[in-house]
């Protein structure tokens, strides 16, 4: 499916009409994270049903609405759930919240993600924010940008060296160490899923130069640094990656929501933060 600037300027509409507000931060919430949408005040909920072209998550832990409220002092819309190519959805559909939220006004996208630990000294319930990507879905032909561009949104070729930005970077750890939070810094591969990765992937992952690996987030951020947004990315660490086939264990997606609860205090600390400074 493809969409025009009209799909996205009907969604942007609808939800400036319910929530009356105007969102300066977008919040892209992943796997088991989506209760920190919980913690926004004087908030405006909207089903993605009621959204017109938005795509539907149909991954348990994503509740699948959008939320609009303040957090510290910052009007915030935030995606509690999001849509995931390996759900059968177009890069353009996954992507459409990140053009929305773009014509809402936002500056700054703040991305989080259930992830599995390649790097080996991660454990299960750390933090990373992600300073680069591996994109291994874009690199073999599924990049959001595909088609047609639109000069009035931003470049033919956008250039992708800075895409995670050095200062909010810089404020999530300074956050970290007044909260006594421990928060690693890496690099984050992208693949289709939905099966996690066999053993030799994870070698093959973690040789390359990649720190976590999850399902999502680089389409995002591909969209919102074509359009010159600002991002900052968390990797939650929710399982070590397994890369021994004679091991008994198995990873899991009860295993991945359960994680994801003991880590969201952390990120709503980081998250709360970080939004102060900005």
């Amino acid at each position: 499916m493809s969409y025009t600037k009209q799909d996205y300027e009907n969604a942007a509409a609808h939800i400036r009409e319910r929530s009356g507000k105007q969102p300066a931060i977008g919040l892209v919430l992943g796997s088991g994270l989506g209760a920190l949408a919980d913690t926004l005040e004087d908030q405006v909920a909207i089903s993605y049903d009621a959204l017109p072209g938005w795509p539907k998550s149909t991954v348990v832990g994503h509740s699948g609405q959008l939320v609009v409220g303040i957090l510290e002092g910052k009007v915030v819309v935030a995606q509690q759930g999001r849509a995931h190519f390996y759900e059968g959805y177009t890069q353009q559909q996954v992507t459409f919240p990140i053009r929305v939220m773009h014509l809402l006004g936002i500056g700054t996208l703040i991305l989080t993600n259930a992830a599995g630990g390649l790097n080996k000294s991660f454990k299960a319930g750390d933090i990373m924010v992600i300073n680069d990507h591996i994109n291994l879905v874009g690199l073999v032909g599924h990049n959001p940008l595909r088609g047609p561009n639109d000069d009035s949104i931003g470049p033919r070729f956008p250039g992708m060296v800075h895409t995670y930005d050095r200062e909010l970077r810089q404020l999530a750890h300074q956050v970290a160490d007044e909260n006594g939070i421990l928060l690693h810094e890496g690099v984050y591969t992208c693949i289709s899923g939905p099966t996690f990765e066999t053993p030799a992937e994870i070698r093959m992952l973690r040789m390359i130069g990649g720190d976590t690996v999850g399902m999502s987030t680089a389409h995002e951020v591909i969209v919102a640094r074509h359009a010159g947004i600002r991002v900052l990315a968390f990797s939650s660490i929710t399982n070590v990656a397994i890369d021994n086939v004679d091991i008994q264990a198995e990873t899991n997606h009860e295993e991945v929501l359960e994680a994801g609860k003991t880590i969201v205090p952390k990120l709503t600390t980081l998250l709360k933060g970080v939004l102060r400074a900005i």
